[in-house]
């Protein structure tokens, strides 16, 4: 048993690998709810607009590739999506195939919230039906080699500007319905704090925090919005503003599409210049944190 090998599933929200998956992806993201052709052709236009597709099934298999070759023979490592192909439950078939028994669960977000890695957990519980034994990572926005490799993305791209000092730092994560504060989630505080320490890490002196890409409901949901920020700021008469999208680990529609292509337009509207931070992608970085998450979950359970 001491040798037995442990699986390891990444696991993301997943995305339409064409403009003719985006309808049946967002029926599976509203819970096969009846969708509306105009929503449905707002997000194919967004898609449009990046490529026709998005890119996370085949960055989330890097990320796999990446963390694969640190950790070793001794874990064998594996892709499930959320909301499309592979599903969770389509890799956890493959997992008990391969005749894996212990499995270290990893959501690509690095933020707690019974909303987001509360599901992705629920999920997998759901799909191995007490055939693994399993565990799941709760958060990892405090791993220092995920931070460090913010960090370095941000020095980086202030250095684009001719005056780093005058541009204004906004860490964006993705909203959540604001009802999760009453209930104590700790989702916000994290994010707080995983911004603080990248900024410490650069030496920034100002930086706010700020959501983006809001559901499509009537329910309030978690501010402010990095739109808003924006707009104040260039009230305030700032002109160069940096995002840093520290709640995703890699290019998708949230980024390409809500930040590249909307907020840069809003930029432009205000007189302003913005810039984004590159997405960690398959960072070796980001690969090491990974990495380091799984042996240390493995090791907790007794299994190394």
């Amino acid at each position: 048993m001491g040798g037995e090998r442990i699986a390891v599933l990444l696991m993301a929200y997943g995305g339409p690998g064409s403009l003719d998956e985006v309808e049946p992806f967002l029926q599976d993201v509203r819970g096969g709810r009846p969708t509306s052709p105009h929503l449905v052709a707002e997000l194919r236009a967004r898609y449009a607009r990046i490529g026709g597709r998005s890119p996370i099934r085949e960055l989330t298999e890097a990320q796999a590739a990446a963390a694969a070759r640190l950790l070793g023979e001794r874990f064998a490592v594996y892709v499930g999506m959320r909301h499309w192909h592979p599903y969770i439950a389509e890799a956890v078939a493959r997992i008990a195939a391969a005749g894996h028994r212990r499995v270290v669960g990893i959501v690509l977000a690095p933020h707690y919230s019974a909303l987001s890695i509360g599901v992705y957990e629920a999920r997998l519980r759901e799909a191995a039906q007490g055939r693994l034994d399993l565990t799941v990572v709760p958060r990892w926005g405090d791993e220092p080699a995920f931070l460090d490799a913010v960090a370095r993305r941000v020095t980086r791209a202030l250095d684009r500007f001719p005056a780093p000092s005058a541009v204004r730092v906004l860490f964006t994560a993705h909203s959540l319905p604001e009802r999760i504060r009453a209930l104590g989630d700790p989702y916000p505080s994290e994010l707080e704090a995983s911004a603080a320490a990248v900024a410490a890490r650069v030496g920034l002196a100002e930086w706010r925090l700020a959501y983006q890409s809001a559901g499509a409901t009537p329910e309030p949901w978690l501010g402010p919005d990095a739109a808003a920020v924006l707009r104040e700021l260039a009230g305030q008469g700032h002109r160069a503003f940096l995002v840093v999208p520290i709640g995703f680990v890699c290019d998708h529609v949230e980024v390409l599409y809500d930040v590249d292509v909307a907020y840069r337009a809003l930029a432009a509207e205000l007189g302003a210049r913005l810039e984004r931070t590159e997405s960690l992608n398959d960072d070796p970085l980001l690969a090491t944190a990974l990495a380091a998450i799984a042996r240390r979950a493995a090791a907790a359970q007794g299994w190394l």
